[in-house]
Order: structure tokens, then sequence, then C-alpha cells
């Protein structure tokens, strides 16, 4: 195992910087996933750290060491790819133990090593077929019993999941997270799959455009995002925005173009009146109530327009007004009437409050008027429920 260390690193391709100041220290045999957006520098990172890609800036050391310009092949590294990069005319021994038998190593303990790691991703009796005889997810475990045949410090992963249909996807990161907690082997793995991030990892470093925007274990990043990007990328939001009217005794009061609202006070944030701000809930924390119920508690009026049955949830869209929509998580046993009027309910505390940004990345617009913020889509006409993230 090794403890993996990423010193101010940057990157620059054409004059475009790809990488800008990464740093990050990955614990002896944790798992870390670099999740984030296509283009936001996750996979030029995981190549520098294999060597493939050198840095204009900083350095990589392991246990201390400053492998920086260590040949790949010197940094003793796992690599699994998205493609799985096996031989066709090799059998899966000779696939499984090909790093083996180039290293020189005898060819009793490379078969004793050979059926070691067959065993251990419990694929033992497909010793003999060729990979075009294997389904999807046995190629993805015969390629990661490569990665760990010549025994790695790193195990380095670029979206090995990704050609793979949903039940297997789900299926291999169970295996995934076995195998590694297993070995207890020290795992870099990037992914742009929210859902994949939150079940596999110890940490998440979440990137934007070549910078680490938060780092935290899963539950820390979903449940208290540092950002409004945060909150958007690492599952569904709903957005508002408004204008902080007053702080009082524990809360803000903000507002917005539905009606005053009101925030908690969280540590380590500071508002003050006049600040525009975007107010953040997540749709499980969100409930419907008929447009007669008063609850005290934050409410906006709104129209059932669409639901869309997921099993365990109803996903309600709910226009708030002609282009700003929320996204409502609500139990499967009751079913609103299509364009029913309802109040959108939620607790105070559930509320982030974040400064606010007109970001396109974000996929949050806003116009002025008069004396307020508006909210609307950057593109109205696609329904948040048609996409993976809910947006006003």
């Amino acid at each position: 195992m090794a403890r993996v260390t990423l010193e101010d690193l940057g990157k620059r391709f054409g004059g475009l910087s790809v990488i800008d100041h990464v740093s990050l220290d990955i614990k002896e045999g944790e798992f870390l996933t670099l999740l984030g957006p296509s283009g936001c520098g996750k996979t030029t990172t995981l190549r520098i750290v294999a060597g493939f890609v050198s840095p204009d800036q900083g350095r990589v050391l392991f246990n201390g060491t400053d492998m920086t310009n260590t040949p790949t092949q010197k940094r003793r590294l796992g690599m699994v790819f998205q493609d799985y990069a096996l031989f066709p005319h090799l059998s899966v021994a000779d696939n499984v133990g090909f790093a083996l038998r180039a290293a020189g190593m005898p060819k009793g303990d490379s078969s004793k090593r050979v059926k070691e790691l067959l065993n251990l991703i419990r694929l033992p009796a497909v010793a003999d077929r060729f990979p075009a005889e294997l389904s999807g997810g046995q190629q993805q475990r015969i390629a990661i019993a490569r990665a760990l045949a010549h025994t790695p410090a790193v195990l380095l992963m670029d979206e090995p999941l990704g050609a793979l249909d949903l039940k297997l996807r789900e299926a291999m990161q169970h295996e995934l997270a076995v195998i590694q907690k297993k070995l207890g082997i020290t795992t870099i793995y990037v992914t742009h799959d929210q859902e994949e991030a939150l079940s596999l990892s110890d940490r998440i470093a979440l990137m934007r455009k070549g910078k680490i925007e938060q780092i935290g274990t899963p539950r820390d990043i979903y449940y208290n995002p540092a950002t409004p990007f945060s909150a958007f990328f690492l599952g569904k939001i709903n957005f508002l925005s408004g204008t902080l009217v007053e702080k009082l005794s524990g809360f803000y009061r903000i507002s917005t173009a539905r009606g005053m609202l009101q925030s908690p006070v969280r540590e380590g944030t500071t508002f003050s009146p006049g600040d525009k701000v975007l107010m953040a809930v997540r749709p499980e924390h969100l409930r419907l109530e008929s447009a007669a119920e008063q609850s005290g508690m934050n409410t906006v009026p709104g129209r059932v327009v669409r639901q869309k049955f997921t099993g365990k949830v109803v996903q309600y869209e709910v226009m708030l007004d002609e282009v700003t929509s929320f996204v409502v998580d609500g139990a499967a046993d009751r079913s609103p009437e299509a364009n029913a009027a309802v109040q959108v309910a939620w607790d105070v505390s559930a509320t982030h409050l974040y400064p606010y940004e007109n970001d396109r990345e974000l996929a949050v617009g806003v116009h002025e008027t008069e004396n307020q913020v508006t909210d609307t889509t950057i593109e109205p006409q696609v329904s948040p429920l048609s996409n993976s993230l809910a947006l006003s």
C-alpha cells in the first residue's frame, strides 16, 4: 500500500489550464474517487499519477518519495481502463499472468498467482477461455485481476464500469468494493457517475474546471455541500434565487419571487442584508400539501404537471411559475391529480444558502425584475425529470 500525495499540480494543453493547483493527500488503503463532469480534469489528474502525463508544476509522491519523473513501469501501479484492454488472442490465464511473465516470474509461481487471483474475483473456471467468450462483467473482473497480479502499491481505475449496463454496473460496484476492502489497496477511481461515487468511495474529490471544488466523505458532501456546484452535481437539487432581507436569531429571511422564505444560519457562512443568494433544497426534503394547508414551514405554491414512478418514490414536477419548476420526491401511495394546485413545503433546517451564482454549468439562469430576482432555466423546454439533476 502507498500513501499518495499530490502537491500543487498544474497542467496546460495548448494554453488551456486543465489542472489548476490540485493538491490531495490519499491515505494508505483508501478508496478515493475523482468525480466531476467531462473536461473537469479528473482523468488528466489520474494520468499524472500514472506517469502517462508530466505536470507543468507540482509533485506526485508515494509514501513521501517524489515519483514525478519516475517512469510508469517503476511506480508499482495497477491500471484498469473502461475498454478492459485485454489481449484477444490470449487466454484468461495468460492475460492475468502477462505482467508476471514479463517480469521474469517462474512459470510455476506465475500459475499459482493467477489461480489465486481468479479465485479472488470468483472466476476460477474461466482460465482457459478467451475474452470474446466472456460477458462484459467477467471481462472487467479479468482486467481487475490482471491489474492486481504484480501486487501494486496503488490501483488506478478510469471509468472502469462505463461500458456496462445498469444491473451489471451495480453488481460490479459491489465486486469492486469487496475486492478493494479485502486487499486494502490504495485506489484512485475516476468517474462522472454520482451514484457510483457515493456507493464506492471512502472519500470523494469533486472536481470542477481543473480544481477541487470539495473533498470529503460521500455523506459529508451530500448533506453539507460547500458550494452550489457541489449541491448540484452530487444528487438532485432545487434552486431558488433571492435577496437576503435580514438575519434573525438562528436564521435568515430571504425575499424571493415566490414569497418570503427562511434559511438557517450555518457555521462558516456569513451573509448581509442586500446580498443576492441561492437557496437550495433536495427533492427528498420536500413534501406536497394541499393549497389550503398552512404548515408554518417554508412553502411555495405550485401546480403538479408531471409525475415519474421510480419504484420507491414518485418524482413530482411542480411548476412554480411559467418557467420555474421543483422536483419533489413523494410517497408512491399518494398521487395528486394532474394540474392539482399544491403547496411545496420543507423544513427551514433543510435549506442550504449560497452566494448567488449565474453559471451555465449549474443550468440556473436569472433575470432581474423591478425589485426581485426570478429564476428561469437555461433550456426551459427540457423537463428536469428528463435529466439526472433537478433544477429550478
